[in-house]
């Protein structure tokens, strides 16, 4: 079986430090929002969806010992 989940590779943040946007392996760029319905529908993987207290969802590094991976540590375009 093919494996056709892709991992993201870089963020966008807005000036809050919020991140927008995600570049994925192959190079498309997705919203947020539209990552994280991709994070439910299993295409990509590495990372999975919380919710904050308020009651918004977003995407988080899945736990491991690894700083780098972090969402926020990954390079920015």
């Amino acid at each position: 079986m093919e494996n056709n989940k892709s991992k993201i590779i870089k963020v966008k943040k807005n000036n809050d430090g919020d991140i927008t946007d995600v570049m994925l392996e192959n190079g498309n760029v997705y919203s947020i929002d539209e990552a994280i319905m991709m994070t439910k529908d299993h295409l990509i993987e590495g990372v999975n969806v919380g919710k904050a207290k308020n009651g918004r969802e977003y995407l988080r590094s899945n736990p491991n010992d690894e700083e780098n991976d972090n969402l926020d540590s990954m390079p920015k375009f």
